[in-house]
């Protein structure tokens, strides 16, 4: 439903609606590690940094969170998926900085090009940009 928020009742407040997402926080056991994968793929650190317990990168009105954790790397969990302007442009910049994706990029029958590439965490993180 992509409606707008409604009526709880004809008198009533209006029901909440979720809006969109501010950020995604990933845990990390070595952040100058995870700091430096991120930047080679062009992410722009908002706070903090490779010695500091948590990292900001923001893009768009986004934010990708890093923050310290003894735990990680962690089991699969599922991926974040994250459109850009150029998938093959990034592609080949990951390359280029020396990382590993999974795949070359490909068109998806649901209407997306995209690949995946997995962190020094373990996390996968999908890039991807719809088909027109």
């Amino acid at each position: 439903m992509n409606s707008p928020a409604t009526p709880a009742s004809a008198n009533g407040p209006t029901e909440p609606r979720i809006e969109s997402i501010s950020a995604i926080t990933l845990a990390t056991h070595d952040m100058p590690r995870a700091v430096l994968f991120y930047e080679a793929l062009g992410f722009p650190i908002k706070f903090g940094g490779p010695q500091e317990a948590f990292t900001s990168f923001a893009f768009g009105d986004s934010y990708l969170n890093l923050i310290v954790d003894a735990r990680a790397p962690v089991a699969w969990w599922g991926r974040v998926i994250l459109y850009v302007s150029d998938v093959d442009a990034l592609y080949r910049k990951a390359l280029a900085a020396g990382l590993k994706p999974s795949f070359e990029p490909s068109d998806a029958p649901w209407g997306e090009r995209y690949f995946h590439i997995t962190d020094p965490d373990g996390h996968e993180i999908s890039f991807a940009k719809p088909l027109r």
